[in-house]
């Protein structure tokens, strides 16, 4: 089970080999706006097809590799803007909903304090970090965030998200090569497992701590957080 399951969904090239740049296109637009997207490698795959830049550049017809990063920079856009626009249009059924055991109105209230006052940085910071980068978009819309301010720095972060991706990913590569005459790419599980732990550690460590926090101020108001 484990030796299918890593020679596919948790691999990369698999996503490469399957539908090329197309696919990885798409995957980026869908981790950053569809809710259905939260669980792609959205991190792993702009490594690793920055190490695989050459491959790609070929295969679309030979363009400049720095033209790769900027399609998937614009497929994120992109995606941020559905995922807006999905969280304006629901928004007003959620204002409207009477309170459940799983939804607090004063949740949501606080939700639109909170990006009132550190939208920006959230919207940026947001894509670096998996699962919430998918969710991030969604709330903004439901909140209303100023669609000028949010559209600005849904532009800067993901620019910073992509290239920053992707260039480690081609220069860590051919750096490697010329100094040890090591193929990373063929250590492709050691990469993927540690892009995850890199990614995903401040998440892990944000809820816990938050969680920590939560039992010493009960009494306090809950802010939510990234």
């Amino acid at each position: 089970m484990w030796h299918t399951i890593k020679d596919t969904v948790l691999n990369p090239i698999w996503y490469i080999d399957m539908g090329g740049l197309y696919l990885l296109v798409f995957i980026i637009f869908a981790e950053t706006g569809l809710f259905a997207g939260f669980f792609l490698p959205g991190d792993s795959l702009l490594v690793v097809a920055g190490m695989l830049s050459d491959k790609l550049s070929e295969s679309f017809f030979n363009v400049h590799y720095m033209l790769i990063p900027l399609m998937f920079a614009i497929a994120g856009i992109l995606g941020n803007m559905v995922g807006y626009w999905f969280g304006k249009k629901s928004g007003p059924y959620l204002y409207s909903r009477k309170d459940t055991f799983f939804f607090k109105k004063k949740h949501l209230l606080t939700a639109k304090k909170f990006y009132e006052k550190n939208g920006a940085f959230t919207v940026v910071a947001a894509r670096f970090l998996p699962i919430i980068r998918t969710f991030v978009p969604i709330v903004a819309g439901v909140v209303k965030m100023d669609y000028k301010k949010y559209t600005l720095y849904n532009i800067v972060g993901s620019f910073l998200w992509v290239f920053s991706m992707f260039l480690i990913g081609k220069f860590a590569r051919d750096f490697v090569m010329k100094t040890t005459g090591v193929d990373i790419i063929e250590h492709i599980e050691l990469i993927v497992v540690s892009i995850v732990l890199v990614t995903t550690l401040p998440v892990i460590l944000k809820f816990l701590l938050g969680g920590r926090k939560k039992d010493y101020n009960e009494d306090e108001e809950e802010v939510p957080t990234l």
